[in-house]
């Protein structure tokens, strides 16, 4: 299978100049995408939490995996190298088209896999211990650590409320509750609900 990956971080960029660069590449190249990925979120957010960590987890090795630019993986340079290095453990390909870079099965990719898989774990176990010393700081000058209880509305608690403003905004635009879903990878009687609750109510 041949994966077209695309990410971008808010609603207000589009998609389109990435799935060009995309397409452009494999026309060149020869390569057919079977399957487009595409999703609107920071790189920052831990990969295994977004679309791209479900990708991964169900890429199979021989799998090709292409994206316009490394940055599109993660914001993060150790991010990117914990997703190569696990690519390279399943057996995946990953292709960029601008920085031109090719995780394969060649000696060579495999040591910049174990290089990048062992960076990436110092910098976890960096970030565990700073973590740790600053929460034990916290608490050794009397302060409660951990999110406040009851800060967060009803609305808040549910899934769809970090993608408010795009179900306002398609149904404004006359966009299906089938299609909306489909394109948030949920059931159409979720978004349904989440809007005659929190958009509907508050509108009328």
């Amino acid at each position: 299978m041949n994966y077209g990956y695309i990410r971008v971080s808010s609603d207000k960029q589009t998609v389109e100049n990435q799935r060009f660069e995309i397409i452009k590449f494999c026309k060149n190249n020869n390569i057919v995408i079977d399957e487009w990925i595409e999703e609107t979120v920071s790189g920052t957010k831990a990969y295994n939490k977004r679309r791209l960590g479900q990708l991964l987890r169900h890429a199979k090795k021989g799998d090709l995996i292409i994206s316009s630019e490394l940055s599109r993986l993660g914001r993060s340079l150790f991010m990117i190298m914990d997703i190569l290095n696990y690519c390279m453990s399943r057996g995946c390909l990953v292709w960029t088209v601008k920085d031109n870079y090719r995780l394969g099965d060649e000696i060579q990719s495999k040591v910049l896999a174990f290089a990048f898989g062992l960076a990436a774990e110092i910098e976890r176990e960096l970030i565990s211990m700073r973590t740790k010393e600053a929460l034990a700081r916290i608490r050794s000058e009397g302060k409660k650590v951990g999110r406040p209880k009851g800060q967060h509305t009803q609305q808040e608690r549910c899934t769809l409320y970090r993608h408010d403003q795009y179900i306002r905004r398609k149904l404004k635009e006359g966009m299906s509750y089938r299609e909306i879903a489909r394109r948030l990878h949920c059931n159409r009687t979720t978004v349904v609900r989440y809007a005659k609750r929190f958009i509907e109510n508050q509108t009328a």
